[in-house]
């Protein structure tokens, strides 16, 4: 794995794991990589200073491999408790939380979603009692999936 700083075209820069610099170029290519700030897809490499190890540093490498496990195995159990509604979040969540749930003991509980809001409408989805949180990473889901 290797880290790239990326850099958008509204000039945001963030960092992302790539398995090569080709898998970056790859996936840029087919609008795969944006922003995650302002979803930009015109993603460049920016300058970056070379990562130097110190030998030291080999148990924080370790920590580090393994917290990205556990994340992506995170990930990989929410997203299939849940369905992807992309932009959609805000008004699938009101819906989903007004509509009455099946009280039968052995129903399964209902799935969760998952999709992407501003900070605004989450904001008013729990000032209206609707429970919702960030999750630490993008779904790898898109709307177009």
């Amino acid at each position: 794995m290797i880290v790239f700083d990326l850099r958008c075209g509204q000039h945001h820069v963030f960092e992302a794991w790539f398995g090569s610099s080709e898998d970056f170029a790859s996936q840029s290519a087919r609008g795969l990589v944006s922003c995650p700030i302002c979803d930009d897809k015109s993603i460049v490499k920016a300058v970056m200073a070379p990562a130097v190890a110190a030998k030291s540093n080999k148990t924080g490498d370790a920590k580090r491999k393994t917290d990205l496990a556990k994340l992506a195995a995170m990930q990989t159990e929410i997203e299939s408790r849940c369905d992807y509604v992309g932009q959609s979040f805000a008004s699938e969540a009101r819906a989903r939380h007004s509509s009455p749930q099946s009280g039968a003991p052995d129903a399964d509980p209902p799935r969760g979603i998952i999709g992407e809001t501003s900070i605004a409408e989450a904001m008013e989805l729990i000032e209206d009692g609707i429970p919702v949180s960030p999750l630490p990473f993008r779904s790898r889901r898109t709307a177009n999936a």
